[in-house]
């Protein structure tokens, strides 16, 4: 666990200072993260539903401090009552702040007049994967599904931070990011781009594979339900009904 800690703590990128922790609680267990990982940026620290622990969100991952500082512990907190996975729930909230921010400026997108849904996929122009979603992408706008994809390149894939630029900053960035998503080499060019940016927002929010499937709200949804139009309609649809559930239980 500390190990994967200190992952953490090396993909951190810089952001505003944390605020000053007004709770004693909060203080105690910024420390105590701080302890193991003097340069860690805590995103965020609150209360959790386990009794006698926080939770700290730190770069996108999710850890769970006791109280008195002594315990981290990481995984997923479920409340059994509810069958809720309360970790998946906030590291959610995380990731819907930060797509939020996202724009056309900083997507391309392959958008319907009227959506029913619309996803934010993290991809990479090398990601097999990727390039199995987006065959469908025609189905995926005929059943009402805009999809906005925001450049990912892994690390994995030696020169895919290249291939997001030529596509980016090609004449027609959809035409050219299907043409690299049947497999041709995208023609080089240059231009403004915010790869490097979306990239670090990834790492942020803790996206570590391609494609990551997010709802508005920032769920994550499972690739085998999101490669398949009809399947991924299916989820968006229960994740939406599940939402206004929620809602109302809580008026």
């Amino acid at each position: 666990m500390i190990k994967h800690l200190f992952l953490l703590a090396a993909l951190v990128i810089a952001m505003p200072a944390a605020h000053a922790a007004t709770d004693p609680g909060e203080k105690t267990v910024r420390d105590a993260v701080h302890s193991l990982l003097p340069m860690a940026v805590i995103e965020r620290v609150n209360k959790s539903e386990l009794p006698g622990f926080y939770e700290a969100i730190i770069d996108g991952q999710i850890a769970y401090v006791s109280a008195d500082g002594k315990y981290i512990l990481q995984g997923s907190l479920y409340n059994v009552a509810h069958k809720q996975d309360l970790t998946a729930a906030s590291l959610a909230a995380v990731r819907a702040q930060a797509i939020a921010t996202l724009s056309a400026a900083n997507e391309i997108r392959f958008d319907v007049a009227k959506p029913k849904h619309t996803v934010t996929v993290f991809t990479d122009v090398d990601c097999p994967y990727c390039r199995a979603f987006h065959k469908n992408i025609g189905q995926y706008n005929a059943l009402g599904i805009s999809v906005h994809y925001v450049m990912f390149p892994l690390d994995i894939h030696p020169g895919a931070d290249k291939k997001a630029v030529d596509v980016w900053c090609a004449k027609d960035r959809n035409a050219a990011y299907t043409s690299a998503m049947n497999g041709k080499e995208p023609v080089t060019a240059t231009c403004t781009n915010p790869v490097a940016a979306t990239k670090s927002l990834g790492i942020r929010i803790g996206i570590n594979a391609t494609p990551t499937v997010l709802t508005e709200d920032g769920t994550s949804v499972d690739l085998g339900r999101a490669t398949s139009p009809q399947g991924l309609l299916a989820e968006l649809d229960r994740l939406a009904a599940e939402r206004d559930k929620a809602k109302v239980a809580t008026r």
